[in-house]
C-alpha cells in the first residue's frame, strides 16, 4: 500500500504543461539519455535530463506537449543543472513520457 497524501500535500507539486523545443543526445550520462529543453510559457524555458532514449529519438520529442514538474530544487546531472522533472511511465521498453490529450496553454498547471 502507498502512503496517503492530503490535499495541502497534492497542491505543493507545481505540475504544467510545456513544448519541448530542443532535444539533444547526452553523451556525457551515464546511462543513455536525452537533454531536453521546455518551454513552460510564464515559466520560462527550462532543461533537463531524461531517460528516455529506449524508447524515443530527438526529433520525435520536440513538439511534444509533456508534463514537469517545476518546483523541485536544481539537481546536478553530470555538466548541467537539471531544472524541472520530466514525467512519464516506466515500461520494459523504457520511459514513456506523460503527455496531454489536448493541447493547452504552456505553464497551464495539472489539475
Amino acid at each position: 500500500m502507498t502512503e496517503q497524501i492530503d490535499w495541502d500535500d497534492f497542491t505543493k507539486v507545481v505540475m504544467v504543461a510545456g513544448t519541448v523545443v530542443r532535444a539533444d543526445t547526452f553523451p556525457e550520462a551515464r546511462r543513455p539519455a536525452y537533454l531536453i529543453w521546455v518551454d513552460f510559457g510564464p515559466y520560462g524555458e527550462r532543461k533537463t535530463s531524461a531517460q528516455v532514449a529506449g524508447v524515443y529519438q530527438p526529433g520525435d520529442l520536440v513538439g511534444r506537449q509533456i508534463i514537469g514538474v517545476i518546483n523541485f530544487p536544481e539537481k546536478q546531472i553530470g555538466p548541467i543543472r537539471s531544472q524541472f522533472l520530466l514525467t512519464g511511465f516506466h515500461t520494459d521498453n523504457g520511459v514513456v513520457i506523460a503527455t496531454t490529450e489536448r493541447a493547452v496553454p504552456n505553464g497551464t498547471r495539472l489539475a
